[in-house]
């Protein structure tokens, strides 16, 4: 069940023309197996507390098919997961591309979910471990995806982490913001664009 609330973050939609478009109303927040996902509003960021499987928030005004999306976080909670990402061509709860920074772990990586399914996206270069530095409990970071066709370019705090290839979801779909288990995670200054 989806819930609408008024836009909580600065988000904003560059178009191909680069005319600023206005942010979105609302989001749609919802969670993806058990439980129900905990957001909240505070002082201009959208915070997840835990609660559910995994918790997400999407601005589906504008269904992207290229383009970039990015948000600046931190993780402050949670013994399971401490973890925050961002979503793109999102068609439904269980088929869109995430990738997220995992603070407990210290790592970044990709996934694609299909028909419920989580599959690790594999970096280009056929590495199986992904980029381990940076991602830090507590610390903010910035994390951004440009997205184009079948290839994907992974960021943490300006610096490029790795790329992947897949061509599963290749039509447009919604962008946003994802966390998982009891993770509390603060989210802000959330932005997207198209090509």
């Amino acid at each position: 069940m989806n819930t609408r609330v008024p836009a909580l973050v600065g988000a904003t939609l560059l178009v191909a023309s680069a005319v600023r478009a206005e942010p979105p109303r609302e989001w749609s927040l919802g969670p993806t197996g058990r439980g129900a996902a905990q957001w909240t509003a505070r002082e201009g960021r959208l915070i997840y507390r835990g609660g559910a499987t995994v918790g997400w928030a999407l601005v589906q005004d504008a269904p992207l098919r290229d383009g970039f999306v990015q948000v600046r976080f931190r993780s402050i909670g949670g013994r399971e997961d401490r973890a925050g990402g961002v979503i793109w061509r999102w068609r439904d709860p269980r088929n869109y591309y995430v990738a997220r920074a995992h603070t407990l772990a210290g790592n970044v990586q990709a996934f694609r979910v299909v028909e419920g399914r989580r599959d690790d996206l594999v970096p280009d270069g056929g590495a199986t471990d992904f980029d381990s530095r940076g991602a830090e409990s507590r610390a903010w970071h910035t994390l951004r995806v440009d997205f184009a066709g079948a290839e994907f370019r992974v960021s943490l705090d300006g610096r490029r982490l790795f790329a992947v290839r897949d061509a599963t979801l290749e039509g447009p779909g919604a962008v946003g913001l994802w966390s998982k288990a009891d993770s509390v995670t603060e989210f802000e200054r959330f932005e997207y664009g198209a090509r």
